[in-house]
């Protein structure tokens, strides 16, 4: 909103200074001794013309063409602006009559009258040009509003996909009886609280995302313990805490890696590794698996990667590179990201 008082404040101060510029030309130009003419008119009367065609474009720019310019009123457009150009012409010639000089010379009427013409097309020229501006900024307003309801949709469908799986992490401890579940109840509640409130925004402090990360890894080894090696390397300076990233864009390839690389083999490793140089940020998953039978995937088993895969389209369209292999029975993600 801002941005369009301040935009708007900018054309009419544009206006202003040219239209100020065109009306004091003879007094900038010229001098009193000869009447500040400019060529064979004297500035008072090219002073007076430049009013008349000030009302000739203003009144075009914001009455006639935005009422009238349309195949519904075309001829109608058409005619009141014949009424406005020869109206001028005859408002002129009346004015002119207080200049005896001007009224007797007929080769100073191509610089009296001619110029309402002008005046004319340049108000049209104009009304195109603002208008193609106007359509482009609703453009892109509709486009961003597209894409804000777009990523509302997938945030919302990654937080309850999220909670499923850390729930679910949850009841193992507490079939365990386990003196963990207090600790992992508060680490959740760290994590709802970071869901709900802090990642609401456009984006948030890469710092807040990882300390996230973090949250999610020491809950998952806490419900492992020993039972799944879990390598973590998260490296950050505390430059890289002016950076922002899109919230729980990287949750998804951690949970993945817990989802898949745990359970089935007899030593389960999974790595994790983050690191920014120079703005880049380097993340590193990987997981051993093993082939699962068809009927151990449940049906939502795609939507983590496919959620942010669409999130990184939306958000870093040309600043960002996944690879995802699943060779040899290990699962790499790496994702370079452009960070600001």
């Amino acid at each position: 909103m801002k941005t369009i008082i301040k935009t708007r404040q900018i054309v009419v101060l544009f206006h202003v200074l040219i239209w100020g510029a065109i009306l004091l030309l003879p007094y900038f130009v010229s001098s009193a001794a000869n009447g500040y003419k400019i060529g064979a008119v004297p500035g008072l009367l090219f002073t007076i013309t430049g009013l008349i065609h000030m009302a000739i474009f203003y009144i075009n720019v914001f009455y006639l063409y935005p009422r009238f310019y349309n195949r519904r009123f075309w001829l109608l457009y058409i005619l009141t602006s014949i009424v406005l150009v020869f109206g001028s012409f005859w408002l002129k010639y009346h004015i002119m009559t207080g200049f005896p000089e001007i009224i007797r010379d007929p080769s100073v009427y191509k610089f009296i009258f001619p110029p309402s013409i002008v005046v004319y097309i340049i108000s049209i020229i104009y009304c195109r040009i603002t208008d193609g501006i106007r359509f482009e900024r609703e453009q892109k307003e509709k486009q961003a509003a597209q894409l804000l309801t777009e990523l509302k949709f997938l945030r919302s469908q990654i937080s309850p996909h999220f909670l499923f799986n850390v729930l679910t992490n949850l009841v193992s401890l507490a079939r365990k009886k386990s003196d963990k579940l207090e600790q992992s109840l508060i680490m959740l509640s760290d994590l709802m609280r970071y869901m709900l409130y802090d990642a609401q925004g456009k984006k948030v402090e890469l710092q807040k995302e990882v300390e996230y990360l973090s949250s999610y890894i020491e809950l998952q080894k806490l419900r492992f313990g020993n039972d799944v090696q879990i390598n973590s390397n998260i490296e950050l300076d505390n430059d890289d805490n002016l950076y922002t990233i899109e919230p729980m864009l990287l949750i998804s390839f951690v949970e993945n890696a817990f989802k898949h690389g745990v359970g089935y083999n007899e030593q389960p490793q999974i790595d994790i590794g983050l690191s920014v140089v120079d703005g880049l940020m380097i993340f590193d998953v990987q997981n051993k698996f093993e082939n699962e039978p068809q009927a151990n995937k449940d049906e939502n088993s795609g939507i983590g990667l496919s959620n942010v895969r669409s999130r990184l389209n939306l958000l870093y369209k040309d600043s960002y590179k996944l690879t995802i292999d699943n060779k040899n029975n290990l699962f790499h993600v790496n994702l370079t990201l452009k960070l600001v």
